[in-house]
């Protein structure tokens, strides 16, 4: 999982890419490919 600054760029790496929020952080989910899964905050 990567920590980044933007979440607007890690939202445009896939079609199926989520934008999640969870206890105060940002989550960036994809159930296809898990490989693009992030985090900020």
């Amino acid at each position: 999982m990567k920590v980044l600054r933007s979440i607007k760029s890690a939202k445009q790496r896939h079609r199926d890419c989520r934008v999640v929020k969870r206890k105060g952080r940002i989550y960036v989910i994809n159930k296809t490919d898990p490989r693009f899964k992030a985090r900020q905050g």
